[in-house]
């Protein structure tokens, strides 16, 4: 979808509708009063009447019986004032965009109004944001077009220059943030066998190249010579060879440098059978998704880098397929990761948080101002949690409160799990330092244990494991993978960068 800013008004541009957002209980004033003039009072009546009421996602559509103007007005709820939020916005203008490209609508324009307290670069993002997000859709293997009813462009009007050069900024932001949400998602929701740990370096090398970043890919003999027995042990049930990407963006100042640079560290587990200890042959085709964690951080430094934020950044993502085989690892193995700690081998489906512990320590080389973590790790996480909040783990009391403002803001909420210290007790090893499973009990928990004996740093886990898939589909989150992280980690990189 094309994004143009102009000056002018809504009820004079001629498109094929246009789009209001209306809180709740509340009826048409200013321009959308303008347009319910020239309507007959229409929109009032729908109000008035109950049919549409302004709820948080309720959308509706009137025809516009003129010559001149927009040829329909669709209106979307943003629920009560008193509990307006960001995602307020991005919802409405993601159901008003899914609404328009659902009519087979190609072109429609916006009033630009932005609520109290929010700015006209803001509120461009948000709406660049939530209507971009709305219109993914991930049919690149299907034989019809489905580009029939796509939203081909959207007009925001702006009222005098200043606002126009702020609209023009914040949807710059806007389309930046989304294009890379939609980046993840296309690596995500590709089957596994059309993306490989190969196909994902082959990705990392190309979002490099359009935006300036430094990449590396560890072989398996590069990891094999640095230690990475946990890592590599993960791999061995595959015919894929593992690929372990770091990418490197430098937009800090010279005396950042010397400071260390922000890393963000990615599970990139391109299919999990469970290894040995296979997973249930029900819903395993959605184990494509356990990716999600490098899909994220991978758009997440080429959303930085685009965005040119002042910050340094460091992306690792460990790429491998856990499969069963004869040379797979076994239930009752040892492997000895990069920091020379040993680790029994008790479930070989407990697999991400071996290619995040060598990751851990291979961050260390960087003498980090910050780690994040971000995988799709347990599913006690989902039992915890549920489908709405990222399960949060960390070292350090700064650091982790950074991270829940800014998933908070960006709308993809983190919720703080406890760290005592009694919850390593369950991981530690009868012949071992370590085992990778430390039983049913506080597993998200005793999981998060076990990744900070690799860490001697700031560090924050967040575990995506019920966040990172929509089974039903959101107004700007269709269904299928949401790259949840990737907004999350923009979102703090630019409060650290402020």
């Amino acid at each position: 979808m094309d994004i143009k800013i102009k000056r002018g008004s809504v009820s004079d541009e001629k498109s094929d509708a246009a789009v209001f957002m209306l809180f709740e209980g509340e009826r048409p004033k200013g321009a959308l009063a303008g347009i319910d003039g020239i309507l007959g009072g229409v929109i009032s009546r729908s109000i008035a009447s109950g049919e549409f009421t302004g709820k948080r996602d309720e959308t509706a559509l009137f025809h516009n019986p003129g010559k001149t103007g927009p040829a329909r007005i669709i209106i979307a709820g943003m629920g009560k004032r008193d509990k307006f939020t960001p995602d307020s916005l991005m919802r409405a203008a993601g159901a008003a965009a899914a609404l328009a490209g659902k009519t087979g609508l190609k072109e429609i324009s916006a009033h630009s109004d932005p609520p109290e307290a929010m700015s006209a670069h803001r509120f461009a993002s948000l709406i660049a944001q939530g209507m971009l997000l709305a219109l993914y859709n991930f049919d690149r293997f299907k034989k019809t077009e489905s580009d029939k009813k796509r939203v081909k462009s959207l007009t925001l009007l702006a009222s005098d220059r200043a606002m126009e050069a702020a609209l023009k900024k914040g949807a710059v932001e806007g389309r930046i943030i989304a294009d890379s949400v939609n980046f993840a998602k296309d690596m995500i929701n590709a089957p596994a066998n059309e993306m490989t740990p190969s196909v994902m370096a082959s990705r990392a090398k190309a979002a490099a190249k359009d935006v300036g970043l430094k990449l590396k890919v560890l072989e398996a003999d590069d990891c094999k010579k640095l230690g990475m027995g946990a890592f590599l042990g993960v791999a061995m049930g595959s015919k894929q060879p593992p690929k372990f990407i770091v990418m490197e963006y430098q937009g800090g100042k010279p005396v950042d440098r010397r400071q260390g640079p922000y890393v963000i560290i990615g599970k990139g587990i391109t299919f999990d059978s469970g290894g040995i200890s296979i997973k249930p042959s029900e819903g395993m085709e959605k184990m494509k998704y356990d990716m999600a964690g490098a899909g994220a951080v991978i758009a997440a430094i080429r959303c930085a880098a685009a965005l040119k934020l002042p910050v340094n950044l460091v992306a690792i993502a460990p790429c491998t397929e856990n499969m069963p085989g004869g040379a797979a690892l076994k239930p009752g193995d040892m492997v000895r990761a990069m920091n020379d700690k040993t680790i029994e081998i008790i479930s070989t489906d407990a697999e991400g948080r071996l290619v995040l512990a060598d990751a851990l320590c291979y961050a260390s080389r960087y003498k980090p101002r910050a780690v994040i973590d971000i995988a799709t790790l347990t599913g006690a996480c989902v039992i915890a949690l549920g489908d709405f909040a990222i399960g949060l783990m960390g070292n350090d009391r700064g650091l982790i409160d950074e991270v829940v403002k800014a998933g908070d803001t960006a709308n993809e909420r983190a919720w703080e799990l406890p760290m005592w210290d009694e919850y390593l007790d369950a991981m530690k090893g009868d012949v071992t330092d370590l085992k990778n499973v430390g039983g049913r009990k506080a597993a998200t928990v005793t999981a998060g244990k076990f990744l900070q004996e690799f860490v001697d740093y700031p560090w924050v886990h967040l575990d995506i494991a019920g966040t990172a898939w929509e089974e039903k589909g959101r107004p700007y989150c269709p269904r299928g993978a949401t790259a949840i992280g990737v907004r999350l980690i923009v979102e703090f990189l630019k409060r650290k960068s402020a």
